[in-house]
């Protein structure tokens, strides 16, 4: 089944084309990798597929349903930019709270969610106490916890150590096992080669689809036994 269909999005932004006739189509159930330098388009195209900007041109369809006018997908989890946590609250109760908004998951799930990230459900210092490493954790748990259909996460590992990123892999394969399709921005290639079935890179607002290494590799074993 179709899980994204992005047709001839165009977006300019302060008379720049941070989107350029971009095409994609994804089905569902895989992870997607999506890599270029800052600026490429990355966060934009994004942005686009959760229906956080408004096309100048084309048209983006998640699950059969067309994004307009802000309209968000269904059951979506995202990790894009900053996220918008209370400063003067726990983690607990900053999940709280947005799971208060759809009242799909109660205090086991929130407790749950926080200890598969790493964090102490129990831990009563505000978020504006936390490290980087731990607020990355929590934006991490606020895009699971509901168990979303589509995952949208934008360097995910940032400010992570390397057991966070770890973690942060084992919970990614986890959510794609159960049937989410998952979308990952990262400036790391090789993350995105150990965790994904396709990649994209993106350059100037336009999207072209990479070869994965390990696609190369074996090119380059097949013709090294030929030799």
């Amino acid at each position: 089944m179709e899980s994204i269909l992005v047709t001839q999005a165009t977006k300019s932004l302060k008379k720049r084309l941070v989107l350029d006739n971009v095409n994609l189509e994804l089905e569902q159930g895989g992870i997607y990798g999506f890599f270029g330098p800052n600026g490429s388009g990355k966060t934009m195209l994004f942005r686009a597929i959760c229906g956080l900007i408004y096309l100048d041109a084309g048209s983006v369809s998640v699950f059969g349903e067309k994004i307009e006018n802000k309209r968000f997908p269904k059951d979506l989890g995202l990790v894009i930019e900053s996220v918008g946590f209370w400063n003067e609250f726990t983690g607990f109760e900053n999940l709280k709270f947005l799971a208060a908004i759809k009242q799909k998951i109660g205090d086991k799930e929130i407790t749950q969610v926080l200890k598969r990230v790493g964090l102490d459900p129990k831990d009563s210092r505000s978020y504006k106490k936390y490290s980087l490493g731990m607020k990355q954790r929590l934006a991490i748990a606020q895009a699971i916890m509901e168990r979303p259909n589509l995952l949208v996460l934008d360097e995910p590992t940032n400010a992570l150590d390397e057991d966070g990123i770890q973690a942060v892999h084992q919970i990614i394969r986890e959510e794609n096992d159960r049937g989410c399709t998952i979308l990952i921005a990262s400036h790391n290639k090789a993350d995105l080669d150990l965790l994904c079935q396709r990649k994209f890179k993106m350059a100037e607002g336009q999207l072209s689809e990479a070869q994965m290494e390990k696609e190369l590799h074996l090119k380059e074993v097949v013709k090294g036994a030929a030799l």
